[in-house]
């Protein structure tokens, strides 16, 4: 095992670039490969450089070498861009190969996502109809704007997540994700979701079902999850 970053992201390059081998690049092959430029953006998060601008002065000094050929903060930004569908298959692909992706038991929760304040705004945004009003019980207050859930693993890692009206019940959110997404219970013989106490609804426990390959645990009134042992689908036994 080792920490040193030019050893981590020489064997992230690989796994890179082994992953991009069958996508086909339509147009005239930049100087910045792919695989370049999705390690480059990985080591900017690793190093917690939030300035494009600023990372780009820098990689010279922090990664000697490493990149033979760096564009400039506008040409790097564009490609950023245009790369995001590509990056974010390549995030699930690493997710992928880490030992936490296959935990069994996944935790649910939601937050709300407040995107105007003042009326005017609210009319003139381009959320109009997407977003909506609710009453954050946490927070004790309305507000304008989404919910994000999120579905992730006890130690953390994301599983999946998405972006709806608050005013939706957070179960039929959390069917209707893994509704798109069914390759992520097929993955799996038998997953059981944690809500929190806040997002879960008595009809939690009706998404267990015999045929389902996933079952809800409600809290307790104290605020404890009960048996995982009792809500696990029969052909999990």
């Amino acid at each position: 095992m080792t920490t040193d970053l030019n050893t981590l992201l020489t064997a992230l390059y690989v796994r890179i670039d082994d992953y991009l081998a069958g996508h086909v690049r339509v147009g005239r092959r930049p100087r910045l490969t792919d695989a370049e430029l999705l390690t480059l953006a990985v080591a900017q998060v690793l190093l917690g450089v939030h300035s494009e601008a600023r990372w780009l002065r820098l990689v010279p000094a922090a990664l000697p070498g490493a990149f033979p050929y760096l564009p400039g903060q506008s040409g790097y930004n564009k490609r950023l861009r245009a790369a995001l569908p590509l990056l974010k298959r390549l995030i699930r692909v690493l997710a992928a190969d880490t030992d936490l992706w296959a935990d069994p038991v996944w935790l649910v929760d939601s937050t709300p996502v407040e995107c105007a304040r003042s009326r005017p705004t609210v009319l003139r945004s381009d959320l109009a109809g997407i977003a909506g009003y609710s009453y954050c019980p946490s927070h004790s207050r309305w507000f304008w704007g989404l919910r994000l859930h999120l579905v992730c693993t006890p130690a953390g890692l994301p599983i999946t997540w998405a972006l709806a009206d608050p005013k939706l019940d957070e179960r039929q959110v959390l069917m209707c994700v893994l509704d798109q997404e069914a390759d992520l219970l097929a993955e799996r013989p038998a997953c059981c979701c944690w809500p929190t106490r806040a997002t879960s609804p008595p009809s939690w426990t009706t998404t267990c079902t015999p045929a389902a390959p996933i079952c809800c645990v409600p809290p307790t009134a104290t605020g404890h999850h009960g048996p995982a042992s009792s809500c696990w689908p029969r052909s999990a036994s």
